[in-house]
């Protein structure tokens, strides 16, 4: 059920999260006035972000990955590459993506000018969004 439940809110958390990676380039490149639209935008991928890394955290500790890596040890988790991936890779790049994407977050509102606003969005929740995209398990999340 967690499993599912992490893999279906996934779906949701990236389109939103390449919608907010767009509006903000757009925003940049059009020099638009960054409203309370685009904040809205951003602050609501940063807590649907949150909440997937929640029920990930969830999803991990109930894994039989996880389960392997207590009866095997980290050394043979290492050696597999599809555990590896479910134990180290994904979390880890996960875990990364939802820290620039609060980074981002913060950092924006720091920011005085719209056009800073938007580059900083659009410069960490890009690079939290690459991050993501490059530890999906693809082959069995298409699957879903």
């Amino acid at each position: 059920m967690i499993k599912m439940l992490h893999s279906g809110w996934a779906y949701i958390t990236l389109l939103i999260l390449i919608f907010a990676v767009i509006n903000a380039a757009l925003g940049m490149t059009s020099k638009k006035e960054f409203k309370d639209k685009d904040l809205r935008i951003s602050l609501f991928t940063l807590i649907v972000s949150h909440i997937q890394l929640l029920i990930g955290f969830l999803a991990f500790f109930m894994s039989a990955q996880f389960s392997y890596v207590l009866e095997n040890g980290m050394g043979a988790a290492m050696k597999e590459p599809a555990i590896r991936l479910f134990v180290v890779e994904h979390p880890l790049m996960m875990i990364l993506a939802i820290v620039l994407i609060t980074m981002g977050f913060s950092k924006h509102k720091k920011q005085t000018t719209d056009a800073g606003k938007f580059k900083t969005i659009t410069l960490y929740y890009g690079l939290g969004l690459l991050f993501v995209l490059s530890r999906i398990p693809w082959s069995q999340w298409l699957s879903f």
